[in-house]
């Protein structure tokens, strides 16, 4: 008896901590991605080469949208620390490489990325099939999802393809053919513009992933996008995911922007829901 109330401070310490623990789980559980919530289909593209103000960003962001995409302008300054400090504010990350090189290169540039917990990380579609088998290969497995670039939203139509010596396919054929590549070559998602996304979903199917750039109210500078359409639109015609930059970051009311979006998204999802149900009969 003696020996059991020396011990109750211990049993005391260890229930306080095993409380705290819990907490940690359920607050992690309650921040994991849920794609029926608009925001988390909303990925805000961190356009700057200064870490400290892509971290001002997500802070101001973090309750709007679900990941943070650092791209080649802001990943070489902000690098894995960067990642991690937007981890620990309980957002999703997306980190954009576009890696292009011998398979065994980018096997090993993915199995980088999935090492920082990155929950998407893209690859070249023209880099060929054993170059996305040898990205695939690297995340199987893992919480990362390779997504397969197509063809780049800066690029309108056959004349910018011929530029790089695409001289027998539409823009749009080219999409359709370096999606149906990505997906034979088992990679989980695909990255192309929503002008296209309805023809790809048709192709690929409802399991890979897909994420749309490019997307811009009616109103809004196009930049140096070409092929643009709506939030709404865009979840509409099948992406699971779209990535906005300016449009949020350079906002007046960045949060306000943030929300107009996801408003959207929702209306976009609805739209979805009611065509299936269409459908079916």
């Amino acid at each position: 008896m003696a020996l059991f109330f020396v011990h109750i401070p211990s049993i005391i310490y260890l229930v306080f901590l095993g409380c705290i623990v819990l907490n940690i789980l359920i607050w992690k559980e309650e921040k994991r991605m849920d794609p029926s919530e608009p925001k988390w289909r909303i990925i805000v593209a961190l356009d700057t080469d200064s870490p400290q103000k892509a971290l001002e960003i997500a802070r101001s962001l973090v309750n709007e949208v679900g990941l943070f995409k650092v791209g080649m302008e802001l990943f070489p300054r902000g690098g894995p620390q960067l990642i991690e400090e937007i981890h620990k504010m309980g957002s999703e990350t997306f980190i954009d490489l576009k890696f292009n090189d011998t398979p065994n290169t980018v096997n090993g540039a993915v199995r980088s990325i999935v090492a920082l917990g990155s929950h998407f990380t893209t690859v070249h579609a023209s880099g060929g099939k054993t170059m996305l088998q040898a990205a695939a290969q690297a995340a199987n497995g893992t919480s990362t999802t390779v997504l397969a670039v197509t063809v780049l939203t800066s690029m309108k139509n056959w004349a910018d393809l011929s530029e790089v010596g695409v001289l027998f396919s539409t823009l749009r054929e080219q999409v359709l053919l370096l999606a149906r590549l990505a997906k034979e070559a088992g990679v989980g998602g695909i990255v192309c513009s929503a002008m296209e996304v309805a023809e790809v979903r048709s192709l690929v199917g409802p399991d890979i992933t897909i994420v749309t750039p490019g997307i811009r109210f009616p109103e809004g500078d196009v930049g140096d996008q070409k092929r643009v359409v709506t939030p709404e639109e865009a979840i509409r015609m099948g992406a699971d995911y779209i990535v906005v930059g300016r449009p949020i970051t350079r906002a007046l009311d960045p949060v306000a922007a943030a929300r107009r979006f996801a408003e959207a998204v929702k209306n976009g999802l609805a739209d979805a829901r009611a065509a299936t149900l269409s459908a079916r009969g």
